[in-house]
């Protein structure tokens, strides 16, 4: 099958849009610096990278007869923020579990930011105290079975939709939607950076882009403090996504790049380079991002484009995956 052979229900506004940032450029001195919105990209909760991953896993929920929407993330997940929306926009019920994957000590941690809207859209939200990891968790597991236990069909999803046989099918769209937006822009962006984590983001963009004629780097900068596991897991769900839509060719090795150096020690904990690196784009660019994601990969590219690493004479496309409304949950940062 090929991508487009793939059901879609659509959850976001059309092609996310794509920008150029010319005050980061020049004060970067380097490479043209470009972003792609992936947090203005719907209309459901502030939308985000994982609403366009659930696009391909909603057909499959409804095919199967799913009445439950059942996912797993940190208290701040994005993803599980998302799902929350998603299920409310189609009349399905939510549940969550959120787990402590980030020990960080903000008094309203688990009451604020991506938690309280999932809440306001009527998720059932199941904090756990379970430290974090990418895996399988049983306490997802517990949450499934609890929904058929009281009569209900629950569709499961894992965190970050990532793990799921259709979970990096939104990202190789996203390639291709790239694609279209260059030839309508006349421009070609030669290297991507985008944050890397429970993969199928990363991944999804590795397989789509291996379709294409023009040869260009995507750059994962990994922000899981994981790395060995994350690049495994980037690996294998973007070998799994091209076999799914008939690449015809097996990856190279070249073509998956996990970068570390800017994730510090634990996920989720900001480390100083996040921190210059959200003052920096909010200041030059008005562009928000977050301490958990962006301003992790943020903190790469600042660094690759300075160092030389990526060529003064490319054009590189920033994917901005929205993770903003943890913000709230980070209070104790920007007070001066």
């Amino acid at each position: 099958m090929s991508l487009a052979d793939f059901p879609r229900y659509p959850l976001t506004f059309g092609p996310s849009p794509v920008h150029p940032l010319p005050r980061l450029s020049a004060h970067l001195g380097g490479a043209q610096v470009w972003a792609k919105r992936e947090d203005c990209n719907s209309g459901l909760a502030y939308g985000g990278n994982k609403t366009r991953k659930l696009e391909y896993l909603v057909p499959d929920a409804l095919a199967q007869g799913a009445d439950t929407l059942v996912s797993i993330g940190g208290v701040q997940s994005n993803h599980t923020r998302q799902v929350a929306a998603v299920a409310a926009s189609l009349g399905l019920k939510a549940v969550l579990v959120q787990e402590a994957w980030v020990d960080w000590p903000d008094a309203v941690n688990d009451r604020v930011g991506n938690i309280l809207l999932s809440r306001v859209m009527g998720a059932e939200v199941r904090l756990d105290p379970a430290g974090f990891d990418i895996g399988f968790r049983d306490s997802w597991t517990q949450a499934l079975d609890d929904v058929r236990e009281r009569g209900g069909v629950p569709y499961g999803i894992p965190a970050g939709a990532s793990d799921h046989r259709l979970g990096g099918l939104g990202f190789a769209n996203w390639a291709y939607e790239v694609q279209q937006q260059e030839a309508e822009l006349g421009v070609f962006f030669d290297t991507i950076v985008v944050c890397t984590v429970t993969g199928s983001t990363h991944a999804g963009m590795i397989a789509g882009f291996a379709g294409q004629d023009r040869p260009r780097r995507v750059i994962g900068i990994d922000a899981s403090a994981t790395l060995d596991k994350t690049r495994a897991q980037v690996e294998r769900i973007a070998r799994s996504t091209a076999a799914l839509i008939d690449l015809g060719r097996d990856l190279r090795d070249d073509e998956i790049t996990v970068l570390e150096g800017w994730a510090g020690d634990r996920y989720g904990i900001p480390v100083e380079s996040t921190l210059d690196a959200m003052r920096l784009v909010g200041r030059l660019e008005g562009v928000i991002l977050d301490p958990v994601y962006e301003g992790k990969s943020m903190a790469g590219l600042i660094d690759l484009v300075t160092s030389g690493e990526i060529h003064k004479d490319s054009t590189v496309l920033y994917a901005h995956l929205g993770g903003q409304p943890a913000l709230n949950a980070y209070s104790a940062l920007f007070r001066g």
